[in-house]
């Protein structure tokens, strides 16, 4: 607030619920990330405005691949961004789950 900030991110760590005790600017943006159910109902009781899912193609502890992705992110009613591991090789994969919108660092490098 201090810093008067368009928005925030809460990482998918993050279950406070804090913030939403403080009166925020009407277009302030909140985001969040997870990696399962569980840490996606955490996010909507933050009220976050997306959540970004992970990992979508990385291969990492938190992999979830195009099966387990559309089925969580399904769970939700808020706007869900795809992260981890997408790419110019695998962008056409993106169309199969039906969500618009992604995130990456490795495809903009």
């Amino acid at each position: 607030m201090k810093l008067d900030l368009d928005g925030v991110y809460i990482p998918s760590f993050n279950k406070s619920t804090k913030h939403l005790a403080y009166s925020l600017k009407k277009q302030f943006k909140i985001i969040g990330s997870a990696h399962n159910i569980k840490e996606i109902k955490t996010k909507e009781i933050q009220k976050v405005n997306s959540i970004f899912v992970s990992s979508l193609f990385k291969k990492n502890k938190n992999y979830l691949g195009i099966n387990k992705f559309k089925l969580i992110s399904n769970l939700t009613k808020k706007k869900v961004v795809a992260l981890g591991g997408i790419s110019k090789k695998n962008l056409n994969k993106l169309k199969l789950l039906n969500n618009s919108e992604f995130a990456g660092i490795s495809f903009f490098e």
